[in-house]
């Protein structure tokens, strides 16, 4: 089976990636400049980009696919929080495909959208609240209401009366970014768009995604935090003030000695600005409110409490976020029915920096909101034609896996071993490691058909200008290495140590991409386990085999191998 995108897959991708773009740079531009409802602004981007490319694509699921791709996206987004805006998203996008799919692709369709779409931040801001700080919330606005109420001499009740005038304003804010988002939408299908000029935001030309490779995730870890959360919230429920203090500042402290990301949110002032200020509002309403029947105390003991809950929230989302980037939690999903996913997301982080430098500053963008739009959009087809031109993967893969210092390279020497026995040389090169007494110096690169050696990496600053870690990059070893996978003629090529530099598109990487174009190629890579979702993605190796040195032995290995090899001659 080929290892190709549907192109359904394709154009959600792209349509993703520009929502997402979009998120990523404007949302720190906005909260810099403290906009007010810059929430409200994000999401009529995301209206617009959504409604404007389903006037030209309009394959049915679409929709949907953009919002997953986009809300997956978030996690290559410099903030710790995105569990929030990753579901506000995912709302918008099903909101908006499913009145779509209700109405058609009308007037109506896409403003009933639009308005859904937009009404989903005041209901998500309220869920937060009350998730956040529990069922006291509500007690609190009650009694704030009724206060005002009787000052102001109002003989209705006004519990609801913030909330419709909210809502009122939310969906005219949707309204209006769905007619910009029709507007844009026929202009892309009655103009053409060849030509066109598209603003560079310099500012982020030169984003780069972090690979996130330096924490050591832990799957007893994820299991133990979410036990934890649950645990703090069953004992701030159920337990006196001095249990659930002591319990919830003692996994807090924990959760900061592994996961430095989380204190994040604890650390800004913008966060014990609302400690302080939810905390005497609670204990006013509850206390004030109830005409002294609640001593201030006991309200300013459910203030903290309702902080923190919130607290336990922040944290252990972030905490949960980070385990769940795991390598092998995303290599399962690679191997389900969801392995389509990791192909979309690959292409978005291919296309993510194009779009984000694509992406224009604030001014322009209210400036001429129509024609800025337009403009951006209007790459979207021109960035289909670059990945429908590109070669499709015809070679088979098997991926070795294992952990550093894992025995990678040995057990490929074992079935270099098992081929040569049953009448098969491969070629290709080995990572040969260089040791002084336990630690290790550098590596060489060995040409595994004549034996020939070259240094490749070295602890020596003047081995080289390129760098790896802390290894400097020996320019003879990478051509001699370059040489030998350019000009291999075996039918089984190998390549040890696939990593960070293959990443980055530097080292074995241009081999790689010419060797998986062929067809008459078995390509068997080594990759270190924390690495290979990200190479699974790059070239998109779903249908890789994946041998793992601590499970697979040599000889099923080598022997699934010379059936796949015989096979195909």
């Amino acid at each position: 089976m080929k290892n190709k995108l549907s192109e359904k897959w394709i154009k959600a991708s792209i349509t993703g990636t520009i929502w997402a773009a979009s998120e990523i740079v404007l949302r720190s531009f906005l909260h810099n400049l403290k906009v007010p409802f810059s929430g409200n602004v994000l999401t009529a981007i995301g209206i617009v980009i959504l409604i404007s490319i389903s006037h030209i694509w309009i394959e049915r699921g679409l929709i949907w696919r953009a919002g997953l791709i986009c809300a997956l996206m978030k996690t290559m987004s410099p903030s710790a929080v995105i569990f929030g805006p990753m579901i506000a998203i995912l709302a918008e996008a099903f909101l908006i495909e499913s009145s779509v799919r209700l109405m058609g692709r009308t007037f109506a369709g896409y403003l009933t959208g639009a308005v859904l779409a937009m009404s989903w931040n005041l209901f998500q801001k309220i869920a937060n609240y009350i998730i956040f700080y529990g069922a006291n919330i509500i007690e609190v606005y009650n009694n704030l209401l009724q206060m005002a109420q009787k000052q102001l001499g109002i003989q209705s009740d006004i519990v609801w009366m913030p909330i419709i005038i909210l809502l009122i304003v939310f969906a005219l804010f949707g309204f209006f970014a769905g007619v910009t988002g029709i507007i844009v939408g026929r202009k892309m299908k009655d103009q053409p768009r060849e030509g066109l000029a598209v603003p560079v935001n310099n500012a982020v030309r030169e984003f780069r995604r972090s690979a996130g490779t330096d924490f050591n995730h832990s799957i007893p870890w994820l299991i133990a935090d979410l036990f934890l959360m649950i645990g703090c919230f069953l004992l701030l429920n159920y337990t006196s003030w001095i249990v659930w203090s002591i319990v919830v500042i003692s996994v807090i402290i924990v959760w900061s000695m592994r996961y430095k990301r989380a204190m994040r949110q604890l650390s800004r002032p913008k966060f014990w600005v609302f400690f302080v200020l939810i905390t005497l509002i609670t204990a006013f309403a509850l206390s004030r409110a109830q005409h002294g029947q609640i001593p201030w105390q006991q309200g300013l003991l459910t203030g903290i409490q309702m902080n923190f809950r919130a607290a336990v929230i922040i944290v252990g989302f972030t905490v949960l976020g980070t385990e769940l980037y795991n390598p092998r939690i995303r290599n399962y999903f690679q191997k389900t029915a969801f392995k389509n996913l990791p192909l979309a997301l690959e292409l978005s982080a291919e296309s993510l920096p194009f779009f984000i430098a694509s992406v224009p500053d604030l001014k322009s963008l209210v400036k001429n909101p129509v024609s800025i739009f337009y403009q951006i959009l209007a790459q979207a087809e021109r960035r289909l034609e670059e990945i429908r031109g590109k070669k499709e993967i015809a070679a088979k893969v098997f991926m070795i896996t294992g952990s550093v210092g894992g025995g990678k390279t040995t057990f490929l020497k074992g079935l270099i071993e098992f081929l040569r026995v049953n009448g098969i040389n491969p070629g290709g090169i080995i990572s040969e490691r260089i040791q002084d007494g336990a630690i290790t110096t550098g590596y060489d690169v060995v040409n595994i058909e004549t034996g020939e050696r070259k240094p490749f990496l070295r602890q020596n600053d003047e081995a080289g200008p390129e760098r790896i870690g802390r290894f400097s990059v020996c320019s003879e070893g990478l051509e001699t290495g370059r040489t030998i996978l350019e000009s291999v003629t075996a039918g089984i090529v190998i390549i040890d140590e696939v990593g960070m530099l293959e990443i980055d598109n530097r080292g074995w990487a241009p081999a790689i991409g010419e060797l998986l174009s062929r067809h008459d190629i078995t390509l068997l890579i080594s990759v270190r386990d924390s690495y290979a979702g990200d190479v699974t993605l790059k070239w998109r190796l779903v249908n890789a085999v994946i041998l793992e040195t601590v499970k697979a032995s040599i000889r099923e290995a080598g022997e699934a191998i010379i059936d796949h090899h015989r096979y195909r001659m």
